[in-house]
């Protein structure tokens, strides 16, 4: 018997049916279950990493720990189960084809002809164990991403019909999520999509074992037992994924639906122990039933998509729940602020944050933005570009730098308080060559910045290109500009502050990628607290 066991998510119908969330609400399940468990992401993009998409395209690029730039969902998995990823959890095609080449390339095929199968589904089978190899995991999820039928999945789901053939009986199942959708002009629900969907992947040599079926209403007794049937899957194998008002919300309903225990039955485990979900609840709780509402900016240039700033959406509801305090986020489109339009869109606000992001569009709105906040002492948080923004904009309007810029933005700037690191000069290639992963930064005491963490040494992740440029930190320190936290290798200012306003913050890393649901970030937890208290002042 393997010591690992594996469990696939597909997905049928439809994208953006949520594999992501049913993958980290069963992970959260069997954690609290007490099984050590992991989850990655097969992508069959042809992309080595999201590091060089669009944030339109993809959404957000999530960081790891080790510095992996990777889909989104690596996002949940951590928020839920509280545990890092790292660059093993996450596999693009790109990266797959990029590993055989280079092995062809080397001569380890020894002039073989190379081939999907078996050189491609090898590679993917081989990443596919890498974790479960580590002894670290009892269970390890893997969510293929895509749509049973998409010509890109086809060498992934081939390659889990090897491996569930390789592990056994009892060592590997599949969890096929699809959609039951619900006809108005009918008044009922169809089960026909779900049953070509599984169809489907039994012509490629898999039987789902499990369905979890996505529907807006209550499936029937008689609709789970038709589903059963045709889908070839047990009674109790047929899971209900109906709406609910939050994701946070997901395991719960796993937990009723019984989708650990049916898993567990089928991988041959105990169910040992209930689920011990009281933190989880204890959030919940604390989440849906605030005692004060705030209203808090987040000015960016990718509003129109939440994906794109989907880790920060969620720090708001981890630290929102920490404070008892609902946070409604106004999205604010940093290319449309102007001097006319700003005290429409910012005085109404307890706070603000700008986002970070990349290139010179919509800048100068955040630069606006920015100042309208230091001069009516609004709360701020400035994320990565966020903070830099800010470093320009005391640099023009206090420090008298006059057409302070980063070189990011304005090559021939003639303050260029924002440069290009050192490290990245020489670089050509964009794809994972930024200033990535987990970088150490020493905190001054009596900072807000210290006060919000409490300790002195901290670690956060990070994705930039340029920094504060150290030639103009004597010059701005003089004029009223904090940097209170510094990488203690580089010298890299990370945090800066302005003493003379009630909370004004701008960190060069991404505070927002380590916010989980059993530890919510301290940095948005003192920002959502320092909201409160201007809202209350206020009133």
């Amino acid at each position: 018997m393997a010591n690992t066991k594996y469990i696939f998510v597909t997905g049928g119908v439809t994208s953006s049916l949520g594999k992501g969330i049913i993958a980290a609400s069963l992970a959260k399940l069997l954690q609290a279950r007490g099984y050590r468990v992991t989850i990655q992401k097969f992508d069959p993009y042809i992309n080595v990493d999201p590091g060089t998409l669009n944030p339109y395209e993809h959404g957000e690029c999530f960081v790891t720990e080790d510095g992996a730039e990777t889909d989104l969902d690596l996002g949940h998995y951590e928020r839920f189960l509280n545990v890092h990823t790292s660059q093993a959890n996450n596999v693009t095609t790109g990266r797959v084809y990029q590993s055989v080449i280079e092995k062809e390339r080397r001569g380890e095929f020894l002039g073989k002809t190379v081939q999907v199968i078996p050189h491609i589904t090898n590679e993917i089978k081989e990443r596919i164990q890498i974790l479960g190899k580590t002894g670290e995991y009892d269970i390890v999820i893997t969510e293929i991403g895509g749509t049973v039928g998409d010509i890109e999945s086809l060498p992934y789901i081939e390659s889990v019909r090897q491996l569930l053939w390789d592990l056994g009986e009892h060592n590997g199942i599949v969890i096929h999520l699809t959609l039951v959708p619900y006809l108005a002009a009918a008044g009922e629900l169809k089960t026909k999509p779900t049953q070509h969907s599984v169809k489907t992947l039994m012509e490629s040599g898999i039987q789902a074992d499990i369905l979890v079926c996505r529907t807006e209403h209550e499936l029937s007794d008689e609709l789970r037992y038709k589903l059963a049937l045709f889908c070839n899957v047990k009674r109790e194998a047929v899971i209900q994924s109906i709406d609910v008002p939050t994701i946070y919300d997901v395991p719960n309903m796993m937990l009723l639906e019984g989708l650990d225990k049916v898993t567990l039955k089928k991988l041959n485990l105990p169910c040992k122990n209930e689920p011990d979900l009281t933190q989880w609840n204890t959030f919940l709780q604390r989440y849906k039933n605030p005692k004060h509402r705030i209203k808090v900016g987040l000015v960016g240039k990718y509003v129109e998509l939440q994906d794109a700033y989907k880790s920060i959406l969620e720090a708001f509801i981890h630290a929102g729940a920490a404070n008892e305090v609902r946070v409604d986020v106004e999205s604010i489109h940093s290319e449309h602020l102007n001097e006319e339009n700003i005290e429409a869109k910012l005085g109404h606000l307890d706070a603000v944050l700008v986002a970070p992001g990349f290139g010179g569009r919509g800048i100068e709105g955040k630069i606006k933005a920015i100042e309208y906040v230091r001069e009516h002492r609004i709360p701020f948080l400035g994320i990565c570009l966020g903070m830099q923004m800010a470093v320009i904009e005391f640099a023009r309007h206090i420090a008298g730098l006059k057409g302070a810029n980063s070189t990011e933005m304005n090559e021939q700037t003639p303050y260029p308080v924002i440069s290009l690191m050192e490290s990245q000069k020489e670089i050509t290639h964009k794809g994972g060559t930024m200033r990535l992963g987990a970088w150490a930064c020493e905190l001054s005491k009596g900072s807000k910045i210290y006060e919000a963490y409490g300790k002195k040494e901290i670690s956060e992740r990070h994705r930039h290109r340029y920094e504060f440029n150290n030639d103009y930190k004597e010059q701005l320190e003089k004029a009223g500009l904090q940097c209170t936290g510094i990488n203690p290798d580089t010298g890299l200012v990370e945090v800066i502050e302005l003493p003379n306003h009630p909370w004004f913050v701008g960190v060069q890393y991404h505070p927002e990628y380590k916010s989980t649901v059993a530890n919510p970030h301290p940095l948005f937890v003192a920002f959502v607290r320092a909201a409160l208290n201007n809202k209350l002042k206020k009133n």
